[in-house]
């Protein structure tokens, strides 16, 4: 880690850690050089060290100490759009030299939010504090991004798609996405989910903690655990699907609940199944 970033986290741990800020003037600017450094993406919520994900719970921290700092303030742009935030995470505005395509139509990122060069944003979607979108990413029509969450590179985010945000506990991992993941419409990935490279989540995936999710290629069951998320495995093809209930009266009324299942894993067909991703890039 830069000398820069080493001082700049050992503020945030230290200002983080009091009870009352009692100058918050002076506090401020260390919140914003922070800030500044998370919509660079200079410094991110999580990050892949050696192959294996690590959180860095300071960052979640500054986000906090953000909320703390900040004092609402009604905001607008033009005549049309007005609202009330606090106004240490105001909406992002883009210029031409960031290099997001972001269409027309109600799209929203806040400031603190990394948004890679090449990224598309298709209306209306929203992208929240601390959120890492990577190259060539797109995030689509209703598509929210939540806080803290890792998006990888060539990732498509489908209509609807909500990608939970896990701030609090600081130590937590959040949603992460890896890198050319097809994410299809109205799935829902919370509490720190782990999707592999390649994976393809078929629309109406819902994936928590608390689903097991059935593999019938391998014969495996995931589950998460005290320690670890729940994790997708690379390249596999993941679909809505449900169990029977054989206790009780869910089985004499043939009830079923909702699970997840890996049907495949990513083949030539699946290829061509979502070539046309490209295009619309």
């Amino acid at each position: 880690m830069p000398d820069s970033l080493l001082t700049l986290r050992l503020a945030i741990e230290r200002l983080s850690a009091l009870e009352t800020i009692g100058e918050p003037d002076e506090a401020r600017p260390v919140f914003f050089d922070f800030r500044a450094a998370l919509t660079r993406g200079a410094v991110r919520a999580a990050e892949k060290i050696d192959g294996r994900w690590v959180v860095n719970p300071w960052v979640k921290q500054g986000i906090l100490l953000g909320f703390r700092l900040g004092e609402l303030q009604q905001m607008s742009d033009g005549d049309v759009l007005s609202f009330i935030d606090k106004d240490t995470f105001p909406a992002r505005r883009l210029t031409v030299a960031d290099r997001v395509r972001l269409v027309p139509g109600g799209s929203s990122i806040r400031e603190g939010a990394y948004v890679a060069p090449s990224v598309i944003c298709m209306p209306p979607m929203f992208i929240n504090v601390g959120a890492y979108v990577d190259e060539g990413s797109m995030i689509d029509s209703h598509a929210l991004v939540g806080s803290c969450a890792q998006i990888g590179k060539r990732v498509h985010l489908s209509a609807a798609a909500q990608i939970g945000g896990v701030i609090e506990p600081i130590n937590a991992t959040p949603v992460i996405i890896e890198d050319d993941v097809l994410v299809g419409g109205n799935c829902g990935v919370y509490e720190g989910t782990l999707v592999r490279t390649r994976a393809v989540l078929g629309a109406g995936t819902i994936l928590t903690r608390s689903t097991p999710l059935y593999d019938l290629v391998r014969g495996e069951i995931y589950r998460a655990t005290a320690e670890q998320p729940l994790e997708v495995p690379e390249n596999a093809v993941v679909v809505p699907g449900s169990r029977a209930v054989k206790k009780g009266k869910g089985a004499e009324w043939n009830l079923s609940l909702y699970t997840p299942v890996i049907v495949k894993y990513r083949d030539e067909k699946t290829e061509r199944g979502i070539e046309l991703e490209e295009w619309l890039r």
